[in-house]
């Protein structure tokens, strides 16, 4: 890191490290991420930096003691795009609204960042929400895609 410039990779896993894991500091969401953040999740956009914590938030007390770990990540030569694809798990507290049966369960996705001013400053998420949904519809006790 030369004059506390940090690398795309250094700000996505200080990003899960800080936010994603134990003990879900949210404000280190203000060092990381532009005032005007944006993310594209779910064919929802979340915009401000705010608004994004509030999302967070309100994962995170879906997917209790949620992890997220980065399994591959790359960023272009201009260091102005980040691809991080990564794996999250958690124990499932109601998500998509169905019973909170505290089992663990795990997901894989992609995230595509935009690195503006040091700082994280658009996000675009695909996840593997669809099959999370079918293994908990199913109440299958192998949650993990």
């Amino acid at each position: 890191m030369k004059n506390n410039i940090k690398l795309p990779e250094q700000l996505v896993n200080d990003f899960f490290s800080n936010v994603w894991h134990k003990p879900h500091n949210l404000k280190a969401i203000d060092n990381l991420m532009t005032e005007d953040y944006k993310i594209t999740t779910a064919g929802s956009i979340i915009s401000g930096r705010e608004n994004f914590k509030s999302w967070v938030k309100g994962f995170q007390e879906l997917l209790l003691d949620a992890k997220t770990e980065s399994v591959a990540l790359f960023y272009n030569k201009e260091e102005n795009k980040v691809v991080s694809r990564w794996i999250c798990s958690g124990r499932n507290n109601g998500l998509f609204g169905l019973e909170a049966d505290n089992k663990l369960v795990s997901f894989s996705g992609i995230a595509i960042w935009k690195v503006r001013d040091n700082k994280l400053s658009e996000c675009w998420v695909e996840r593997s929400a669809y099959e999370l949904f079918q293994g908990l519809r199913a109440n299958s006790s192998n949650l993990f895609v």
